[in-house]
């Protein structure tokens, strides 16, 4: 019976694409909730690792702290301590009802909270609408929801941990088993090039200034992306980040005194042109005639 329902539901989310589009908005507030989580925990915790990776180097004793992980403690005012309870918690509606003020101390809630859920819902929302109910749309889900945390992570702390770039970059290589977004040859070959490419230009950058143009972080992410889609939409992914990158730097430096000095996220800029490789891949494909 409970096979026969949840068969029968696969069955009309794949045949009206209407309902599938509307599930996964849904599904795409409830996961951008955990993905603000993500956004604001993961580098706090790295940064509680490497404290004590630090501490055992120097043979100190590792100091004692409260549990602090992706599942606990259970989400809080930052201001007042108050824990949000679960109707506190409803996506978008919640921030919308408290009128974006903590219910406890009435301290204002950034308004990224729920940009960024429903930034997931229309990223989820918009892989079904071009891909249908299928495994294309499963995969570009799951890379649209890393490169919005990466995106979000390296704009706060200038970090791309590799605990997401090195899983999205083999979960690439898996979808392309079956030649899901391009052959498994040109995506491994895209994982090698995406690497070395930035990794050239950092060393080149590095021995002709004697200082960091990015970080590693960077090379991995762009490995990533062509272990997604091939070496093919490399140049492509490059020239755009770089190229909204610079603009961007230029109007921060006229406009709001930006020092030339002062080091800008390039992850933002690989991971929106990633996302716009993934829906513009074939034309891509069609320039350098991969077919």
């Amino acid at each position: 019976m409970g096979s026969g329902v949840g068969g029968d539901l696969l069955a009309a989310l794949q045949q009206d694409p209407a309902l599938a589009i509307g599930a996964t908005l849904v599904l795409g507030l409830i996961v951008g909730s955990f993905l603000n989580v993500v956004i604001y925990r993961l580098p706090k915790m790295l940064e509680a690792g490497w404290q004590d990776q630090a501490a055992e180097l120097r043979g100190e004793e590792i100091p004692e702290r409260e549990r602090f992980d992706l599942i606990s403690p259970r989400s809080r005012c930052p201001s007042c301590g108050h824990s949000i309870g679960a109707l506190e918690n409803i996506p978008v509606l919640s921030w919308l009802f408290l009128r974006g003020r903590c219910k406890a101390c009435g301290t204002r809630i950034s308004a990224r909270y729920p940009a960024v859920e429903l930034a997931s819902a229309m990223l989820c929302a918009g892989a079904v609408w071009q891909f249908g109910f299928t495994l294309a749309a499963a995969g570009a889900v799951v890379l649209s929801l890393f490169l919005l945390v990466l995106a979000l992570i390296d704009l706060d702390t200038q970090l791309l941990p590799d605990g997401m770039t090195l899983p999205l970059l083999w979960i690439g290589l898996v979808f392309n088993l079956g030649a899901t977004y391009a052959p498994i040859e040109e995506a491994v070959v895209g994982a090698m090039i995406g690497y070395l490419s930035l990794w050239s230009i950092y060393w080149i950058f590095r021995l002709a200034t004697g200082k960091e143009g990015m970080g590693y972080g960077d090379f991995k992410l762009l490995a990533a992306l062509g272990a997604w889609f091939g070496w093919y939409t490399l140049p492509a992914i490059i020239l755009l980040a770089s190229a909204v990158g610079a603009l961007v730097g230029i109007t921060l430096i006229v406009f709001a005194r930006h020092q030339r000095g002062t080091p800008i996220p390039f992850g933002p800029y690989l991971a929106g042109a990633g996302l716009l490789a993934l829906y513009v891949r074939e034309p891509v494909a069609a320039i350098f005639g991969v077919s």
